[in-house]
């Protein structure tokens, strides 16, 4: 008897699990047909196809264009108290570059992003030094500081920036393939983060001619390097100047920016609320042209992954979409500020395509 009640149980078992899932099947053929259930509260208003980063970046350009304006106008009074509260605190013209006459034998140089390495400065150390500051005491009437931004793509800029007295580049770019008709091909001073000798020559460590070869779309430029920002920048900076020296190559003259320069630009830029953990080059570079040229123009610089205008996505570098280190700059936050100078009429902001009557829309008041 109890035998007969357990295969009955386990008979209702199975068929009591049969059904179950019967149902289910059932049910879900039922939503493959039918629609899932509530999808007539989904289709009431349509899905953007958007990220959460292109949300955020909209509502911050919204609020930036509501102060930019293409109709630029120089105000003489700004600029003036501006470039000599930047002189007064950074001395660009006798202290940006390592020089002999700044930095002598015996002297110590101190890392700007490692104070407590100090590096002594020997015989051989001094004789890579800039003899004199490359700067003098000149002043330029225009200067372009071109940053590689994505929104230079299809700017053709290129006639305005080749028609500046100086012009500024950032991070050895590339001025070929193309690039050339919106970046031009004039270069006066170039920088080249010892980052990228490092990525894209194996810190010249092996062959250097290729990076030799890489330098001279550059003419006789200066070619700035950050050797004492940190001590690992050192070795591979020397590398970089030596390899100039053996090839003999007739391109860029290397020299070194001075930390105690970038130190004090530091605290220049966070005494005036900028809050970030390392100066970009193209601040570094935008503040040098302040104390450089009368007029400075800026283009290729725009931190947004969306165009000002027409909001179409871009790319992070007219070259490529590689992303930049966002906890070690702060490039909204910098942006902001040269905004700032250019609506109190200090330096012109080019965003987006170069028109022929651009430069018409500037006044002096």
């Amino acid at each position: 008897m109890r035998l007969l009640l357990l295969r009955l149980l386990g008979v209702l078992f199975i068929t009591s699990f049969f059904s179950v899932v019967l149902w289910h099947f059932l049910s879900n053929s039922a939503a493959g047909l039918h629609g899932p259930r509530y999808s007539e509260r989904k289709a009431a208003g349509p899905i953007k196809p958007t990220t959460s980063r292109a949300v955020k970046d909209n509502a911050i350009i919204d609020r930036l264009l509501k102060s930019y304006s293409p109709r630029w106008k120089r105000r003489e009074a700004n600029f003036s108290k501006f470039r000599s509260l930047l002189s007064s605190s950074c001395h660009a013209v006798s202290k940006a570059v390592v020089t002999q006459s700044n930095t002598p034998v015996g002297s110590k140089v101190v890392y700007d992003g490692e104070k407590t390495k100090p590096l002594q400065v020997t015989k051989a150390l001094f004789s890579t030094f800039a003899k004199e500051q490359p700067f003098g005491n000149a002043s330029w009437d225009t200067c372009a500081v071109v940053g590689n931004g994505g929104i230079l793509v299809n700017s053709s800029c290129a006639e305005k920036i080749n028609s500046a007295n100086l012009v500024i580049r950032c991070n050895l770019p590339p001025l070929g393939n193309g690039y050339e008709k919106d970046v031009g091909n004039k270069t006066s001073l170039v920088t080249a983060n010892p980052s990228i000798l490092i990525e894209k020559f194996s810190g010249l460590m092996e062959r250097r001619r290729p990076f030799v070869e890489s330098l001279r779309p550059y003419g006789d430029s200066l070619l700035l390097l950050p050797a004492f920002s940190y001590s690992h920048n050192t070795p591979v900076s020397l590398r970089a100047l030596y390899a100039l020296e053996d090839f003999n190559a007739v391109g860029p003259r290397p020299v070194f920016f001075n930390p105690e320069y970038l130190s004090s630009l530091a605290r220049f830029w966070r005494g005036r609320g900028l809050r970030t953990a390392r100066l970009s080059t193209g601040l570094i570079v935008t503040s040098l042209a302040l104390e450089l040229c009368t007029n400075v123009h800026l283009y290729g610089f725009w931190p947004f992954s969306l165009h000002p205008h027409g909001r179409q996505t871009i790319t992070n570098h007219y070259y490529d979409n590689r992303q930049s280190k966002k906890n070690v700059h702060s490039m909204p936050s910098e942006f902001e500020h040269l905004l700032r100078l250019h609506v109190s009429g200090v330096i012109q902001l080019h965003l987006g395509e170069c028109s022929t009557t651009d430069l018409n829309h500037t006044e002096k008041t």
